[in-house]
């Protein structure tokens, strides 16, 4: 058996001959950037495909999150989730508000709408949820949170690219007759990160989502500059716009996200079928009634009834050239910037640290072979 590196991710290719035709054609026009045509068409196309009214690119994830605080004048404190990477709570931090960590829900590791209120103070002004690895948070039950207390609320959804759910439940509007809704209509904004690492991908690249037009237009002045015309500069912008370049290939990946979704989905299968009578392993099996985009395997690991910790799986992978990842661990909360604040107190977030502790992200990706998929299982089924 082939003893390859098998990783935890693999970008999703376009075809090097089609991407090549499209670098001709912007190389022609000598406009690779400043919202070229190629941007132009990727931002329709990605709210057609994600069924929101409207999408700004940006040039990574985490800008966006930057951004949507910007745009919606959030100060004070954010309440969000301390399992998450850590872009979600330094976009908080570099616009000078205070995270005020809240536990999560070990059903979905999204973060816990009842330990909500309990966070909220004077000084709390928005809410910024994460969708952890792609599973919807409890949307309806943050919004009549938010809604009852005059509360903003910012998804970072980076992990959440074409997820689709039942609308009502998740007190959405239903795009078509079967009752669904795109999980990135949620909340005042969503956001989205098209790193090489995720089901879907620009190279590096993001976006923003947005209700309006209004709203949206805010927001393409932000991350021009401010600039509205030749002469006017309405507001302290920066500079996080996507290139022609990075649009282009965008454009060609969203022709083949469907397929790479769906051989994610047969991995997934295969993973529950071979580990589902495993003692000590545990997983996430599907939401009812939701699309998911399987853009993680998490695995938890109890290592009394497995006979193993955690870090010696990780390590026993590790050693058979099988890439796990620790996703995510450690939390926010103990990193040095943030481990001083009251909330991050481990007492404050038990459900949290138990997961952070037991967490091993599987080898996820739309060109996983059989053989891989077998190599996996066999440093963890005994």
């Amino acid at each position: 058996m082939d003893n390859k590196l098998i990783t935890v991710t693999s970008p999703l290719l376009p075809n090097l001959d089609d991407f090549t035709a499209e670098l001709k054609k912007i190389w022609d026009s000598k406009w690779i950037t400043n919202n070229g045509s190629y941007h132009k068409q990727l931002e329709a196309a990605l709210a057609e495909y994600l069924k929101v009214p409207y999408v700004s690119l940006f040039t990574n994830g985490t800008l966006p999150l930057m951004t949507a605080l910007q745009a919606l004048r959030i100060t004070g404190e954010v309440i969000t989730t301390p399992y998450s990477f850590v872009a979600t709570t330094h976009s908080i931090w570099w616009n000078g508000c205070k995270p005020v960590f809240v536990d999560i829900d070990p059903a979905t590791g999204d973060m816990d709408p009842n330990k909500i209120e309990a966070a909220i103070t004077p000084r709390t002004t928005a809410i910024m949820p994460v969708h952890v690895y792609g599973k919807p948070c409890d949307t309806k039950a943050i919004q009549d949170i938010a809604d009852k207390y005059g509360l903003k609320v910012i998804y970072d959804a980076a992990h959440a690219f074409g997820v689709e759910v039942p609308a009502e439940e998740y007190g959405l509007e239903a795009y078509d007759g079967k009752g669904l809704a795109g999980i990135l209509n949620a909340g005042d904004m969503s956001t989205l990160s098209f790193h090489a690492t995720k089901v879907y991908n620009t190279i590096e690249g993001g976006a923003l989502i947005t209700h309006d037009e209004k709203t949206k237009k805010r927001i393409d002045y932000l991350k021009n500059f401010g600039i509205a015309d030749e002469v006017t500069v309405v507001g302290p912008g920066i500079n996080s716009k996507m290139d022609e370049i990075r649009s282009a290939y965008g454009l060609l990946n969203l022709k083949q996200v469907d397929a790479a979704i769906e051989a994610r989905h047969l991995v997934a299968i295969k993973y529950r079928e071979a580990l589902c009578d495993v003692e000590g392993i545990t997983f996430f099996d599907d939401m009812p009634g939701v699309k998911h985009n399987y853009s993680y395997f998490p695995i938890f690991i109890d290592a009394e009834k497995y006979g193993m910790t955690r870090d010696d799986l990780y390590f026993k992978m590790k050693a058979a050239n099988v890439l796990g990842r620790r996703y995510f661990y450690p939390l926010i909360s103990e990193f040095t910037t943030y481990r001083g604040l009251d909330s991050a107190a481990p007492e404050n977030l038990p459900n949290a640290h138990k997961m952070a502790d037991s967490v091993i992200c599987l080898p996820m990706h739309h060109a996983l072979s059989d053989e891989d998929i077998q190599r996996v299982l066999d440093c963890i089924v005994k």
